[in-house]
């Protein structure tokens, strides 16, 4: 039983999602008032700004694909395991050989 329940994952709890998310506001919050007040110009300024919003984007876009290819091992486990207990119920040792 408790190999079957290894690879089931729990869902995070509200208190985890809360703190990430308000870590996440905290931080961005915290760079963009870090740009703002930069003794630079404006051309700077929309350069880190952009460059804040690419590394965001990609951040989330590299943790999606990271989720996406655990599910999928996790999927194609799933499917062996499932083949391999299907061939296992329906062998019977002890039955005349099949031709």
């Amino acid at each position: 039983m408790s190999e079957q329940t290894s690879g089931i994952q729990r869902p995070t709890t509200t208190a985890f999602f809360v703190q990430s998310a308000v870590a996440f506001g905290l931080a961005l919050l915290a760079l963009l008032v870090g740009i703002a007040r930069l003794p630079v110009g404006p051309w700077e300024r929309g350069f880190l700004g952009l460059g804040l919003v690419f590394v965001v984007s990609s951040a989330f876009t590299l943790a999606k694909c990271v989720r996406d290819r655990q599910e999928a091992t996790e999927v194609t486990n799933r499917v062996d395991k499932a083949r391999i207990d299907k061939l296992l119920t329906e062998a019977d040792p002890f039955g005349p050989p099949k031709a």
